[in-house]
């Protein structure tokens, strides 16, 4: 598998490391359901079968924290994006919403 670092361009995948789903936002500590929340934000995973947003840092090279769109059942790379750009879409878009 290659991942196309948008710093580095095309690199294998031996140069990254793994973290996992880029989709799981942190709860708020404050919220009155918190204990429950924290425990499903630590241990309870969706097992997607299909394009997933999953957290990349690259290890070998830039030091970058991506967010690479994978099929998870074919590995097909259909998106890199730095993890800072994805950060801001969604803050952005968490602003507009509200």
């Amino acid at each position: 598998m290659r991942i196309n670092c948008p710093h580095c361009g095309q690199r294998s995948n031996d140069e990254f490391s793994y973290l996992g789903d880029a989709s799981i936002v942190r709860p708020d500590p404050a919220a009155p359901n918190a204990n429950e929340a924290f425990y499903a934000f630590g241990y309870e995973r969706a097992n997607i079968a299909g394009p997933m947003q999953e957290l990349w840092y690259h290890a070998a090279g830039c030091h970058a924290w991506l967010v690479v769109t994978r099929d998870t059942r074919n590995h097909e790379i259909l998106d890199v994006k730095s993890a800072q750009e994805v950060a801001l879409e969604r803050q952005k878009a968490a602003g507009t919403a509200q």
